[in-house]
């Protein structure tokens, strides 16, 4: 494999690693709050994402290439509404759908096949991934933060399997 697209991707997997931290975070966020339907969502989000991380990283091992892991930053813990974690849950998602179409882009240009196939399972993931946060926001237009509408949508999020 080329040794730029064995970086990015381990840059991606410590990506990946971040993204479950920070939804643990925004779980720990709601969980303060005593919603622990919007928790249980965060919690499944952070486990899909290390789910990603170990896919890429079953991929370079199976390719004969070295996993190095990165530091993780320390997430975002304070947020000033139920709304803005899923207003940052859909940006941080854009984000990782920039990266993943970059990484496309990079395989791609590398003619590096067994990547491109992989990293096409990625893409239509990520389609799913910006989905679910914005359905949540189409939802949350119709409510206020204090109705009793708020605990109606956490039961529902409770219900991810």
């Amino acid at each position: 494999m080329d040794k730029k697209l064995v970086k990015a991707i381990n840059d991606q997997i410590t990506k990946e690693l971040f993204s479950g931290y920070l939804y643990l975070s925004m779980a720990a966020y709601f969980e303060d709050r005593n919603l622990s339907g919007c928790s249980h969502w965060m919690k499944f989000q952070a486990k899909e994402e290390l789910e990603h991380a170990m896919k890429f990283f079953g991929f370079l091992c199976d390719r004969g290439e070295k996993v190095e892991l990165g530091a993780i930053d320390k997430p975002a813990s304070t947020f000033k509404s139920i709304k803005d974690v899923f207003e940052q849950t859909l940006e941080h998602e854009k984000t990782v759908t920039a990266s993943i179409n970059n990484l496309y882009s990079m395989a791609t240009k590398l003619e590096d096949n067994p990547s491109v196939v992989l990293l096409q399972w990625y893409i239509n993931e990520q389609v799913e991934e910006e989905k679910n946060p914005t359905e949540i926001l189409a939802k949350m237009q119709y409510i206020k933060e204090d109705s009793s509408a708020v605990i109606l949508l956490d039961k529902e999020l409770a219900k991810r399997a």
